[in-house]
């Protein structure tokens, strides 16, 4: 009982500290599981682990194969998670680096660390292509903490960002069904008959998998399943295909819950987001406590295994040879500079999915006596500690060295959706600057991303905005939804994180009736809320250009459009073309002769200097 509440806490414990000092969770929790298990013979008296996973006689977890057992399961949730989160739809929208990255850069890897491992080791061709296949994934899990502490254009961290996100799942695929290629062709190696195994077990895999996924699909759609129910129903259901697959065809159990994951995804389930947030709380402890045992579970002299030359060679050759070239080849030809694919080359760091994977195919072959299968996860494990300690120390300074690191941050956040946000945020793209929209309203996220912006749905009092790595380059933070706490709680949370460059937000209904009590951070003008923003959205959905000679016709032209009902002033742009947002602070603004006055809703007559824009994309498509 000890043993077990030990791990849970543990493993938790390593969650808030990597949380805490911004760091992949994987490198404490695999930390922790080596001191508690192979680290500790050297300190008791009887050589035994303070924590054993397989029971020995004297004192463990499991008994037997029971462990193996536990493994497979746990890495069956976690994989249908990471199935869940492979869309169609965004692997067609991340461009032809990223699919080029999960494919050619993926095959590149596969194959040469398969021949380095087969020659630098001289282990069989089999658990070398194994080995090769397990470390072809970057997980998100470890690159999504580095990521957030550098600030970087959004194409370079976009590419790092998808390429974990997607190659997960596809990797662990293709781990999956090598591991198949070997265990159904024993000695003989791939064999006719071996061929023939494998197609059972990828075509019982998908079938279970696709069959499952719509079955659940149905069941969800036609509420057979009550709500309170929904989440440890899919659990169920994930359990037991996993297992029934299995009786099927032996070993198919991976493939299936990947498969159904990616159905399920990739369906338009109302319950998907609901679903998704459970399967990531569950795969937060499996985790937790998955790896505390795996690294447990290595011995002493697995460790010795590794402990030599060889591995600092292999390590070598995969990360200074055979990530730059994958990069390189997959972004030939592409817009990215050479100092962002030499960035992209260095960050690589292997996760979760790859131990995980490693431990489950590695013990099972190990139990079958395959030859050199006793090399698998230590490899792994010392690839996964090396890329994430070189990556995590590095990365920053290795961006600043190279020249990718983005001294200011110009990205613009704006908290809420509504037609207004869309059509300035519209503008501001237009105009070259990273916009992002954060709206908790799926309909108006929907519209947005309709006309090409970049949105999420998502909370402001959620935590996850301030981890996400879409917003690394946000600089700029602008409140303007129709709740006066949400805009005050956006700047009190994320003045300081998101904000450093500027924080805004609309003047409330209470301080528009009370002028003397405007705030410092008022945005637009002194007489728009809400309210006002939005009819004037509504009726005039234009952003227009205004010629400007001097200071003092900009503060004329300020003066006119805050008597105008139907216009609200937005931004000052200068000579460079960069843009200033109008507010209480800029009425000391000095202009020069050329600039122009942003504005949307009516039109402005003056004289020949006016100049407007044409309507917006949004305003055509509801016209």
């Amino acid at each position: 009982m000890l043993e077990l509440a030990g791990i849970v806490i543990l493993g938790i414990l390593a969650q808030w500290v990597a949380w805490r000092l911004k760091i992949p969770a994987i490198l404490p929790l695999i930390l922790i599981g080596l001191f508690v298990g192979p680290v500790s013979t050297l300190f008791t008296e009887d050589g035994s682990k303070w924590i054993e996973p397989v029971w020995n006689g004297n004192h463990g977890l499991f008994p037997e194969d029971s462990l193996y057992y536990f493994v497979s399961l746990a890495m069956g949730i976690i994989l249908f998670e990471g199935g869940l989160t492979l869309k169609k739809n965004e692997i067609s929208k991340v461009g032809p680096v990223i699919l080029k990255l999960i494919s050619i850069g993926a095959l590149i890897t596969f194959i040469g660390a398969a021949v380095a491992t087969h020659y630098i080791f001289d282990l069989t061709w089999q658990i070398s292509f194994l080995f090769a296949a397990l470390i072809i994934v970057t997980g998100p899990t470890v690159i999504s903490p580095i990521l957030r502490n550098i600030p970087l254009k959004k194409d370079v961290s976009a590419v790092l960002k998808w390429e974990g996100i997607l190659i997960d799942p596809l990797g662990a695929l293709v781990a999956v069904l090598v591991f198949e290629f070997i265990n159904v062709g024993g000695s003989a190696g791939f064999t006719k008959q071996a061929f023939m195994e494998f197609g059972k077990i990828a075509i019982v895999g998908f079938s279970f998998g696709v069959s499952a996924a719509y079955a659940l699909y149905f069941a969800m759609k036609k509420k057979l399943i009550p709500h309170y129910l929904l989440n440890v129903t899919a659990l169920s259901v994930v359990l037991l295909v996993f297992v029934e697959s299995d009786v099927f065809a032996h070993e198919s159990g991976l493939l299936s819950v990947v498969v159904m994951g990616m159905v399920l995804g990739n369906s338009n389930l109302p319950n998907l987001k609901e679903l998704l947030y459970f399967k990531e709380s569950l795969s937060v402890l499996l985790i937790s406590i998955l790896f505390i045992l795996l690294a447990a579970n290595i011995n002493i002299s697995d460790l010795l295994l590794v402990y030599n030359w060889q591995t600092a060679a292999l390590m070598a050759v995969i990360v200074f040879i055979l990530r730059p070239l994958s990069v390189f080849f997959s972004t030939y030809n592409s817009s990215l500079k050479t100092n962002e694919k030499l960035f992209i080359s260095w960050v690589g760091p292997r996760g979760i999915v790859a131990v995980g994977i490693a431990s489950l195919l590695g013990t099972k072959l190990t139990l079958n006596e395959v030859p050199n299968a006793e090399y698998i996860t230590p490899l792994v494990v010392t690839l996964v500690l090396v890329t994430v300690l070189l990556n995590g120390t590095t990365a920053r300074m290795f961006a600043k060295l190279i020249g990718v690191f983005l001294k200011e941050s110009n990205g613009i956040l704006i908290v809420g959706a509504s037609k207004a946000s869309r059509l300035i945020a519209k503008y501001l793209k237009n105009n070259d600057r990273h916009v992002v929209l954060i709206d908790s309203n799926s309909d108006n996220v929907a519209k947005a991303k309709a006309i090409d912006l970049d949105a999420m749905e998502s909370n402001i009092y959620s935590e996850d905005i301030s981890t996400d790595v879409e917003l690394s380059d946000i600089g700029y933070l602008l409140a303007l939804t129709g709740s006066d706490d949400v805009n005050k709680h956006a700047l009190a949370r994320f003045k300081n994180y998101l904000g450093e460059n500027g924080a805004f937000r609309l003047i409330t209904s209470e301080e528009l009736r009370n002028p003397n009590k405007l705030p410092v951070e008022d945005l637009f003008s002194k007489k728009d809320d809400y309210i006002n923003l939005s009819e004037v959205a509504r009726d005039y959905p234009t952003i227009n250009e205004l010629e400007l000679e001097s200071t003092q016709q900009y503060l004329e032209q300020i003066a006119d459009l805050n008597k105008e009902q139907k216009a609200v002033p937005l931004f000052v742009k200068d000579l460079t073309g960069e843009l200033h947002i109008i507010c209480s602070l800029d009425e000391d603004f000095e202009i020069e002769k050329g600039s122009k006055l942003v504005y949307m809703g009516k039109p402005v007559v003056k004289e020949t200097k006016k100049k407007v824009s044409a309507p917006s994309e949004e305003a055509k498509s509801e016209a």
